[in-house]
């Protein structure tokens, strides 16, 4: 048994977890620990904030005590507004408190699209513009050529928690371009995890989604390769490549 321990904020798309675990189908279980709320992920002033002193090192204790092997910080706008150096900083803060190898969502998409041999991505955010510019930011800060990348200007995360295939759909449609080899679409309020098929057969191509590259990164900590197509083209490559 593999378990992975995952820090997630607020109380939007957590049911994803839990799904993944199903469609992993192996010895692999998905433990998650809610954190505290506090910032707004949708607001760029927020991100010149740090995550609170002690914050993720306390809720990690309950994944250390279930005997977690790795742990993510699955918060997307949590781990890039502060820019590539910081969130470095942040990973490594996290491992040392954890005593386990630790990562988080937005590095979770670098080596993501880096297994799929993606160097150019396009970008469907439903931040606002000026907060999906810093996700893009951080990714050519990886040597990541973005392509493209569009904005929906939804108000909260709480909004998007809500959304069903039809939006989805809409947001990958809109921010697709022949140039990118995947589409990213970050944002760990987003229930994605049962649309993926769809969302790869509209567009031709590899979507990675928050919650998907989470856990796929989490895997990566521990080494294990998982074939799972149900969860997109991420989950047929093996071996996982480590980064």
């Amino acid at each position: 048994m593999t378990a992975l321990g995952f820090l997630y904020p607020g109380h939007f798309a957590e049911d994803d977890y839990p799904r993944i675990e199903q469609l992993l189908g192996s010895d692999i279980r998905v433990d998650l620990v809610h954190t505290d709320g506090g910032e707004d992920p949708y607001r760029v002033a927020a991100g010149r904030e740090t995550v609170p002193e002690g914050r993720l090192a306390r809720s990690v204790e309950e994944l250390r005590l279930a005997g977690a092997e790795a742990v993510v910080w699955a918060s997307t706008s949590g781990s890039f507004r502060q820019g590539w150096d910081a969130g470095h900083a942040q990973v490594r803060d996290l491992a040392w408190a954890a005593g386990m190898p630790a990562s988080s969502t937005s590095f979770g998409f670098v080596h993501a699209a880096r297994e799929l041999g993606a160097a150019r991505v396009a970008v469907a955010a439903p931040y606002p513009e000026d907060v999906t510019a810093l996700f893009v930011d951080f990714l050519r800060a990886a040597d990541l050529k973005v392509v493209g990348a569009h904005s929906a200007g939804v108000r909260g995360p709480a909004e998007v928690a809500a959304w069903g295939e039809d939006e989805l759909l809409a947001l990958v449609r809109a921010a697709d371009t022949p140039e990118a080899g995947a589409l990213l679409v970050p944002d760990t309020a987003l229930h994605t995890v049962s649309h993926l098929p769809a969302l790869e057969e509209e567009i031709g191509k590899p979507v990675l989604t928050a919650n998907q590259v989470s856990v796929w990164e989490a895997l990566r900590l521990t080494g294990r390769r998982v074939n799972a197509p149900g969860l997109g083209a991420l989950f047929t490559r093996e071996p996982i490549v480590q980064v």
